[in-house]
């Protein structure tokens, strides 16, 4: 049977955007999808509905890339409140209090937030979207089920206490803000909650923003009000024009520059010989132009060092 024509316009790049609060990222997805009118697009990796911020969006071609992304470090800003649990482990689920925490110092919480620094072994949530035996955690949650789930190894890379609220007697709970520079696959809300029980008193986030993934940060952000803007008047062109370059996500990948002739063959699978590559592994192709009146490179994919030092073709732009 022929596959049906792909319906939309082939856009390719990636978009930054600010996604708002209480929507998932699969439903900001399909609506950014919908705007562009785009055939194909893809998120990098799920931020929690209360969330906002930094959510890059891979269109077309770059969605062949978006591992890179899924894979890259992540910088957040969160609020904690410390003295009561969540049921979710955020402000969305249902808050219980645990104990008073209004006379822990500035200084005991600071003490216990070092300690999350580094390598750390983190049980993820059941309100999550990992899967157990094919559905998603948080199904399961919602049904009252709660099944064993293994810990994972992260890497807090550094997490900085921007601000402390006690309340002392007018309020047992307190509030911190932290920025926190986290490895692939980390929960905020789970430190959050092993904060609190560390503590003694419980905890939970009440606000999360993603500042920061991999190369992208907030200066770079489109928010959804704008694209709906221009969408009224199908100004695709200037839609369009918000869009990053693919190889934008690569930007920690070496480049290897390739000339027409070594650009030729390498799109037809073979493997070439490039002079000054890399003695070994992932490396990012660039064709130069065909003439010097072009002002810059082509990216046309991701190759791989072979054993001969050779460059190999692994995943190629088409289009």
């Amino acid at each position: 049977m022929a596959r049906g024509k792909r319906r939309g316009r082939p856009v390719n790049g990636i978009l930054v955007l600010d996604k708002p609060a209480t929507i998932s990222s699969n439903f900001a997805l399909q609506q950014i999808k919908r705007l562009f009118n785009a055939a194909k697009a893809g998120h990098t990796g799920s931020l929690d509905p209360l969330a906002t911020g930094v959510l890059p969006l891979c269109f077309g071609e770059a969605t062949k890339f978006s591992q890179y992304l899924l894979d890259a470090d992540k910088v957040y800003t969160s609020t904690f409140v410390l003295g009561a649990q969540s049921s979710t482990e955020d402000a969305d689920g249902v808050i219980t209090p645990v104990a008073d925490a209004s006379a822990i110092s500035q200084n005991k919480v600071l003490e216990t937030l070092r300690s999350f620094e580094g390598e750390q072994k983190q049980i993820p949530p059941m309100y999550s979207a990992l899967k157990h035996q094919g559905r998603r955690l948080y199904e399961l949650a919602r049904e009252g089920q709660e099944v064993e789930r293994k810990a994972r190894t992260i890497f807090i890379h550094s997490l900085e206490l921007i601000a402390f609220r006690s309340y002392g007697s007018d309020r047992p709970e307190l509030e911190i803000d932290i920025k926190v520079r986290v490895s692939k696959g980390t929960y905020i809300r789970s430190i959050a909650a092993d904060l609190g029980r560390k503590l003694g008193v419980g905890g939970y986030v009440s606000k999360l923003r993603r500042v920061q993934a991999g190369p992208f940060v907030e200066a770079d952000m489109v928010p959804v009000a704008l694209l709906q803007e221009l969408k009224q008047d199908e100004h695709y062109a200037e839609m369009d024009a918000l869009l990053m370059p693919m190889d934008c996500a690569l930007s920690h990948i070496p480049s290897v520059r390739l000339d027409q002739s070594s650009g030729f063959y390498l799109r037809r699978g073979q493997a070439v010989m490039v002079p000054d590559v890399p003695s070994r592994g992932i490396v990012k192709l660039m064709l130069m132009p065909e003439s010097e009146d072009l002002e810059s490179d082509e990216f046309v994919g991701i190759g791989e060092i072979t054993e001969e030092g050779l460059v190999a073709p692994r995943r190629l732009v088409v289009v």
